[in-house]
């Protein structure tokens, strides 16, 4: 009889290896997606703490609040230039905004600070539901983050959202 002396993987043992990395994936792949809209939504909320700041400091100077991202940048590099790019920036997978609110500040102010208001309302929504965040944030001068859970464009609320907040779409971040 006569041995064979060859060395290789058959096919069943490839088709199974093959077959063991699929089942693998199958169960990594939708975790990695859940770490990362976290991931994502973490910026965000971090872009709305950011601006809140930028905010207050800016609002030391000049009496009033910024109206747009590109004045906390020009006015005294309150905001890191990520955010102070475009009046809208797209960052870690959501758009973010500011819309001033308020009257027009009153007085004698500095030309760079470019016609501060009252009050803004900044806001950060996922650039595809369901893929890169299921929530959106708002933020305004009183300085709490809120989400929404529908992951809709986040308008300003009239008045902050009353407790409970229960079933409510609209909540502060804890």
């Amino acid at each position: 009889m006569r041995i064979r002396n060859q060395k290789g993987f058959t096919l069943i043992e490839l088709l199974i290896v093959v077959a063991i990395i699929g089942i693998i994936a199958a169960i990594a792949v939708p975790g990695l997606l859940r770490a990362r809209m976290s991931g994502n939504e973490a910026s965000a909320i971090g872009s709305m703490r950011a601006i809140n700041t930028a905010q207050q400091n800016f609002s030391q100077l000049c009496n009033g609040y910024s109206v747009d991202l590109p004045t906390l940048g020009t006015a005294g590099n309150y905001l890191s230039p990520d955010l102070t790019s475009l009046a809208t920036v797209s960052k870690s997978g959501f758009n973010i905004t500011i819309v001033s609110a308020g009257a027009a500040v009153g007085g004698t102010v500095p030309a760079s600070c470019n016609s501060p208001k009252t009050d803004y309302w900044a806001h950060a929504e996922p650039m595809t539901i369901g893929s890169t965040g299921t929530r959106s944030f708002g933020t305004n001068s009183a300085g709490t983050i809120y989400q929404d859970t529908t992951g809709t464009t986040f308008v300003a609320p009239a008045a902050p959202p009353a407790a409970p907040w229960t079933g409510a779409s609209i909540a502060p971040i804890q």
